[in-house]
């Protein structure tokens, strides 16, 4: 994934889907093609707010996911392309994975050299 940003996301309350992985061992056999398919995919859902991506050498990776709303993410897990890569994931690419949905009630951090503080 070509993703180099922070997400930027509303005011809460939203969700957050986050994956957790850990890549199989052997060839790429596609996966960072499809990778960014379906980050280009998930624009396309009518509520996806923006994505966060990272991997490390041993194969570890966690991709948090931004979302408007629970229908949002039903719609992004329907997605006929998304379930095939879904597929794809579980025979080739993943050794393990789990998936996790929050909603996020707080936000706060560092921009520009500004610290925001957080609510209440």
């Amino acid at each position: 994934m070509s993703e180099s940003s922070l997400a930027s996301t509303p005011e809460p309350p939203y969700f957050a889907v986050i994956f957790t992985s850990i890549r199989a061992a052997g060839e790429d056999d596609g996966y960072a093609q499809t990778a960014e398919r379906m980050v280009e995919l998930a624009r396309t859902i009518p509520g996806f707010l923006g994505i966060e991506s990272v991997r490390d050498t041993r194969g570890v990776g966690i991709t948090v996911s931004y979302w408007k709303s629970e229908e949002a993410i039903r719609q992004w897990q329907q997605h006929a392309e998304h379930r095939e890569a879904q597929r794809l994931g579980r025979e080739r690419w993943y050794e393990r994975y789990e998936l996790r949905v929050c909603r996020v009630e707080r936000a706060y951090g560092l921009r520009s050299g500004t610290a925001e503080s957080a609510p209440g």
